[in-house]
């Protein structure tokens, strides 16, 4: 068995804090995605899945953790996405996040304790037969049976007290 996927930030190591800039904390029309990068594909990688969540929340009280980024059919030969990613990229197809919208939407835990914003690749054998705007779960069902390889990389964040709560999303 050859090394191992690893996913890697130059904007945060694995287990640290999360830039402002890449949070609610730069204001809601102002986040950015942060670069990352990726090593050891396996053999037989025709495209990646990046899915950008959080477990510690669960809007209204549902099982469903909250999705802030996804993108899929990222090219198999890609190592990388730069950062500030757009939703208009071709560095793949985005899927709905939480605001229901085909783009970024970063960290924005409340004051209190750090959340832990899970950056997860998937290496899969095809490509994903979707759409832009796909739901977390078409995308999900798609990749059921054709990820050859994933790995993880966390990101903390929490909102300083006193920093009100952000507007709504843009539309």
């Amino acid at each position: 068995m050859g090394p191992q996927l690893r996913l890697s930030s130059p904007a945060f190591a694995d287990g640290g804090t999360i830039p402002d800039k890449y949070t609610c904390a730069a204001g809601m029309g102002n986040m950015t995605s942060p670069a990352l990068d990726w090593v050891n594909p396996p053999k037989g990688t025709e495209s990646f899945v990046l899915l950008l969540h959080d477990p510690d929340a669960h809007a209204a009280k549902s099982i469903y953790d909250i999705t802030h980024w996804l993108i899929f059919n990222i090219p198999g030969d890609a190592t990388s996405l730069p950062e500030g990613v757009k939703a208009d990229s071709t560095a793949g197809v985005q899927a709905s996040n939480i605001a229901r919208q085909p783009s970024y939407f970063g960290p924005c835990a409340p004051p209190g304790p750090s959340h832990h914003y899970t950056f997860e690749l998937f290496a899969l054998d095809s490509k994903l037969d979707l759409a832009k705007g796909a739901s977390r779960d078409e995308v999900m069902k798609a990749m059921d049976g054709h990820v050859l390889s994933g790995t993880v990389l966390i990101g903390l964040f929490h909102r300083q007290p006193g920093g009100g709560m952000p507007g709504p999303p843009p539309r």
